[in-house]
């Protein structure tokens, strides 16, 4: 039972927790003031006594990772970051959603010092906090000594209504259940209300029985009792084998006479005499904005000291560490730093005049890269024979393996995509993972936040066309490329054969601000003996787009990606023999070719030459940018059919003779 004295510590600060949240808002005209309100107890309770932190080093790496999945309610973490030492002000607290502030209205990892991941599509923070969760375990497997625990921090995740009934949180929860992620620790902001009204308009699941399901560890309390609160973190993290939840009953919009407990609540800033009565009612000076008293503002110190003081513990322990186990320390360190050595970029070479699958020679290419970079992590959505993913050598993470390197996610590509999300952003991790390029459909949400945040993940996505074939329109993508090359800050990789996917890797790995997409077939190209032929090198790719062969004097270029390129290749000797002079490019990738500088680009696409077809068995859309009104692109527009590939090629007019005659007609 807390004392008098420390109740009423913890009521001051929840109370300013709930000033800042109504003040910041107010001042915005808009925002969410009612979880902030509501959640300001169960956040007291977490970063006054359990949250391990260090405000002047928030990288610090095994600091706790805390997560507002429900991010509408930005001004909570943001009070949480001013009143416990971070670098943000009341000034910063005053400009809340306002341009360049760091205080946006859904928090932002990239803007907001002491913010681990971007949050506001509901359902993924709580997938990031998988994600995080799972990287502590499987670093502390790995490294972790009986001598010394390095490895050894909790992740919380604050979660709301709509957290919970996203899908995105049903592939996350079952995950973390299968894999009993004990360190991960969620609290569920149970208040009954969402923008329409009462939760029962369209919520009724039993989220007890729910969690139960999943396996994890469930409690059940008031969430404006401080001793519940306590005992319940206490309880969560005395629990050595499950995830937790900890379901909080809360009041949305605490303290306020006339909007607590009501839909306005969520989302209306309040009115400024609602504001004072709600101040009143709090203990607070009704007439003084962001406030905070002495008493409270003697945390920014009190958690620095003590940050510092952990931080110094940990350090001390490392050393050590690094004293008794330097082979173990060295590549802790490596994970770290993404460190990547250099001979992972010697990449052998594919046999010329073979013939493979690109899938297959990525595989071949995790074969030779996994075992020499410490940070990489793999995994597959049910699809690792298929995708080529596992390589040689490792072995399944898993609760009784938990040091093992390759993660099998299940049939959940849309958690698949946010947990990666959450390994990158914990550190030490580079995760990869595969499923059919088709199911970027289900992916794309977490695939886009990668990218906002500007995260490094690489997508092995695979069955790239209608080149796989027999499975129908329903697998087949059509519109996938043209989508996510229009992704700002995604970078999109469709490899010729074997030897530009040795280059694509390269590309993704260097790729340290941005995910990837590698776009790979299901049907065998041809690996061309480039040196004979006198074609480009492979290496050629890394520009994204770069002239394979021409003719002298040529007057047409064709542009063709991935499987398209043979296409364009043989229609090139048609046209040689009907006397028409060609320059094939290659361009794996428009967005690195995009990025290339103005004297490239025209050296490869020369803007004197307006005879241009391109090809490329997918939507037509981003191609006009190069072959310009005057061009002619080979494509589909329209949805797949079931066939073997060679059959689709020659019915949907992907082939030689349709490049011949679309050079002919120019």
């Amino acid at each position: 039972m807390k004392t008098p004295t420390q109740q009423s510590k913890y009521n001051k600060i929840a109370n300013t927790i709930r000033g800042l949240s109504m003040d910041g808002v107010g001042a915005a005209n808009s925002g969410h003031p009612g979880l902030p309100l509501g959640m300001a107890d169960v956040s007291t309770v977490l970063w006054s006594k359990y949250l391990k932190h260090n405000p002047n080093n928030p990288k610090w790496e095994d600091r706790d990772r805390f997560i507002l999945s429900a991010g509408h309610g930005s001004m909570l973490i943001y009070s949480l970051l001013h009143l416990y030492g971070y670098d943000m002000s009341i000034d910063d607290l005053k400009n809340f959603r306002q341009w360049e502030s760091k205080t946006p209205g859904h928090p932002e990892n990239y803007e907001t010092v002491g913010v681990e991941t971007t949050t506001g599509p509901l359902g993924q923070g709580l997938a990031n906090g998988v994600g995080m969760a799972l990287a502590e375990k499987s670093l502390a497997a790995r490294f972790n000594k009986s001598d010394a625990k390095i490895i050894d921090h909790y992740t919380y995740v604050i979660v709301g209504d709509g957290c919970l009934q996203e899908g995105i949180s049903h592939e996350a929860a079952g995950f973390a259940g299968h894999n009993k992620l004990e360190k991960l620790i969620v609290f569920y902001d149970s208040n009954n209300i969402t923008i329409d009204g009462k939760i029962e308009l369209s919520y009724s699941d039993d989220v007890t029985k729910r969690f139960e399901g999943y396996d994890w560890h469930v409690q059940n309390i008031d969430g404006h009792n401080y001793d519940e609160i306590e005992k319940a973190i206490q309880a969560a993290k005395d629990n050595k084998i499950q995830a937790s939840i900890i379901i909080c009953t809360t009041q949305i919009g605490f303290g306020s006479p006339n909007r607590a407990g009501t839909a306005q609540a969520h989302g209306e800033p309040f009115p400024e005499d609602e504001i004072k009565l709600t101040k009143a009612a709090l203990n607070l000076p009704e007439n003084e904005k962001f406030y905070v008293s002495d008493e409270v503002t003697s945390l920014r110190e009190e958690t620095q000291k003590s940050g510092e003081d952990a931080m110094k513990a940990w350090e001390t322990t490392f050393q050590s560490y690094k004293s008794n186990h330097p082979e173990a320390a060295k590549e802790h360190e490596e994970c770290m730093d993404g460190f990547i050595p250099s001979k992972a970029f010697e990449i052998p070479a594919f046999s010329a005049g073979s013939s493979m699958a690109t899938r297959a020679a990525s595989g071949k290419v995790l074969d030779y890269i996994a075992p020499l970079i410490p940070g990489l992590m793999g995994g597959s959505a049910d699809l690792s024979p298929s995708n080529k993913t596992f390589p040689k050598g490792e072995e399944s993470f898993s609760v009784k393996n938990p040091s093992g390197r390759y993660i099998h996610y299940g049939v959940r590509e849309h958690g698949m995509g946010a947990i990666m999300n959450g390994m990158t952003l914990h550190g030490g991790m580079l995760p990869y993972a595969g499923t059919f390029f088709v199911f970027t459909d289900y992916m794309r949400p977490a695939m886009r936040m990668a990218a906002l945040m500007g995260v490094q993940a690489i997508y092995v996505l695979t069955h790239d066309s209608i080149g796989l074939g027999e499975d129908g329109p329903t697998h087949q993508p059509i519109a996938h490329l043209a989508s996510l090359r229009s992704m700002p800050n995604m970078s999109v990789i469709r490899p010729m054969g074997a030897d530009e996917t040795a280059e694509a890797w390269k590309s993704a790995l260097k790729n340290t601000t941005k995910p990837t997409c590698l776009v790979l077939t299901r049907q065998n190209l041809p690996v061309y003996d480039r040196a004979t032929l006198g074609y480009a090198p492979a290496s050629s790719a890394k520009k994204g787009g770069y002239v394979l062969t021409e003719d002298e004097g040529f007057d047409s270029i064709v542009i063709a990606t991935g499987s398209e390129v043979e296409i364009a290749v043989d229609a090139k000797k048609e046209l040689n023999d009907a006397g028409h002079k060609v320059r094939i490019v290659s361009m794996p990738s428009t967005d690195i070719f995009d990025q290339q500088d103005q004297s490239y680009k025209e050296s490869v696409l020369p803007n004197n030459i307006r005879k241009r077809v391109a090809i490329e068995a997918g939507a037509t859309l981003s191609w006009y940018k190069y072959v310009g009104l005057d061009g002619k692109i080979i494509g589909i527009d329209r949805f797949g059919a079931s066939a073997p590939f060679d059959i689709l090629y020659k019915e949907f007019g992907i082939t030689v003779d349709a490049v011949v005659d679309a050079v002919k007609q120019l």
